[in-house]
């Protein structure tokens, strides 16, 4: 898959931006804050409907303007479709495949990418809720209708929680909340499947995680991946480190016990203690956590790989062809050597879109197109 033409009304700082672009490398280049990496999100955001750098849309909207619109013309082979989102500052936004409404969530069946950002540090380094955001970005671009299970377990969710919440101003204990039973039933049934999808996924990326890391590091430092789920008793949110075997039990009647288990805690403290927003996905190398024990190589080279063994599996499971592999700003934080092992890992895909500030920091082999970009506009594009 391909990205061929790119427009953009009323989005970040471009008011209207149009620009082309080529199977192969293409790189962005301007200074920093001039809308290189909003041209990155832009197209992001087609293929995982969220941002890599914020959590709600609104920011994304031009400052004074009410809604943006990214439109973009793909190529799967001979075949081309048109996809197009409005961002709404207010109310739900809107979609178009081929100018043909449809949901926001059906975009991501026609669009797939994998970007990769100084922010991607964060994955192995910052809270969970990072590590939880990766996986389940990359579980709705392998099988878009989990977005709308996402969606739905967020919602009771939030009923959920307002209900204990309301329980405890009132006082509350034991199991006088019967309500309470209800929306049980709904978060262990959405909740299950997501435990269920996000550990098959970190099962198939064990092996492409390991490749990719021995080739970015230049070294097998035994890099592994593996949940820690708040069914078991592994609440890393509650400082908890612990990483427990799946063992033979089903997710779904753990579940039901391990809410059994918290209900006093969760009315003491109007808060739903359980469940994959409580889940953490654990990295480590050398047989120690990524996270407060990798050193800042380590680091770089695991965020590395989980970005790469996403591309992989995408590649081998889907039918769209290569997605789109998007480097934001990323040269200039990598040696010489991880730069190196970088272009060459990534020279085969169909479509590589790359932002730098400065031109000569992405390896030579990657240059093949530039576009120029300046204050929200574009100011040239040419082939080297």
């Amino acid at each position: 898959m391909i990205v061929e033409q790119l427009s953009l009304v009323d989005f970040r700082n471009y008011a209207v931006a149009d620009v082309a672009l080529g199977t192969g490398p293409n790189v962005f280049v301007g200074r920093n804050g001039q809308g290189k990496t909003n041209l990155a999100e832009a197209i992001a955001y087609l293929a995982t409907l969220g941002s890599h750098r914020v959590s709600s849309d609104a920011p994304m909207v031009r400052d004074g303007a009410e809604s943006a619109v990214i439109r973009a013309r793909l190529a799967h082979g001979d075949r081309r479709v048109l996809l197009e989102v409005q961002l709404n500052r207010q109310g739900s936004n809107k979609a178009r495949v081929n100018g043909a409404p449809v949901k926001p969530g059906e975009l991501p069946r026609h669009a797939q990418v994998v970007l990769f950002a100084p922010e991607d540090l964060q994955i192995v380094r910052g809270d969970p809720s990072w590590r939880r955001r990766f996986a389940d970005q990359l579980l709705v671009q392998q099988a878009p209708r989990l977005a709308g299970v996402l969606a739905d377990y967020d919602r009771v969710l939030k009923q959920r929680n307002a209900l204990l919440k309301s329980a405890k101003v009132r006082g509350i204990r034991g199991d006088a909340l019967s309500t309470l039973d209800v929306w049980d039933d709904k978060l262990v049934a959405l909740g299950t499947e997501i435990i269920e999808e996000r550990s098959r996924l970190a099962a198939d990326l064990a092996a492409p995680i390991a490749g990719a890391y021995a080739a970015i590091a230049g070294a097998d430092h035994s890099p592994e991946i593996g949940w820690a789920l708040s069914v078991r008793g592994a609440d890393r949110e509650d400082g908890g480190d612990e990483v427990t075997d799946a063992g033979a039990t089903p997710i779904r009647d753990l579940f039901r016990q391990a809410l059994s288990v918290r209900r006093t805690a969760e009315l003491d403290r109007g808060l739903t203690l359980v469940g994959p927003h409580r889940d953490d996905l654990v990295l480590s190398v050398r047989g120690l956590p990524v996270r407060g024990y990798a050193s800042h190589g380590e680091s770089w080279s695991f965020a590395l790989a989980l970005r790469l063994a996403s591309a992989e599996l995408l590649r081998a499971q889907s039918r769209l062809g290569d997605p789109v592999l998007i480097l934001d700003d990323v040269f200039a934080e990598l040696d010489a050597g991880r730069r190196s092992r970088l272009a060459d890992l990534v020279a085969g895909y169909e479509q590589v879109l790359v932002t730098a500030a400065v031109e000569e920091d992405v390896p030579t082999a990657l240059r093949a197109r530039t576009v120029r970009v300046e204050a929200g506009t574009i100011l040239e594009a040419a082939d080297a």
